[in-house]
């Protein structure tokens, strides 16, 4: 199976039992570890729990090798393996505190003097 079906499934998974804000980061060029990073908040430790239970019933469902998971005593935030995709979810406190989006990010930026010079 393709990592990018792979990530259908799993944002799927969240989206059976109410994940919130997932969204879905392509790393694959910035990394050999994985294609994909799907990060997604949990209500509450137990809703975390049950989030990462149905990511990896449905990915064993289709014979998928689950390659660990980790943070799942704790529940603020649990990570799931699968390989081409990576699974973060966490408590929305902890999400805004490593803010994971953005340490992925990236992309160069503009250097001030730059601005001023693309907008003439």
């Amino acid at each position: 199976m393709k990592d990018k079906e792979l990530k259908k499934i799993v944002v799927d998974a969240l989206e059976d039992l109410k994940g919130e804000s997932i969204s879905c980061l392509e790393v694959g060029h910035l990394t050999s570890v994985t294609e994909y990073m799907v990060i997604a908040t949990g209500r509450s430790s137990t809703h975390i729990k049950s989030l990462a239970d149905n990511v990896v019933k449905k990915v064993k469902e289709l014979n998928i090798k689950v390659i660990g998971v980790e943070g799942r005593s704790q529940s603020e935030w649990v990570l799931v393996d699968i390989g081409g995709v990576v699974v973060h979810i966490m408590l929305a406190s902890v999400r805004l505190l490593y803010d994971l989006e953005e340490l992925w990010n990236f992309e160069k930026p503009i250097a001030p003097n730059q601005e001023s010079q693309l907008s003439q």
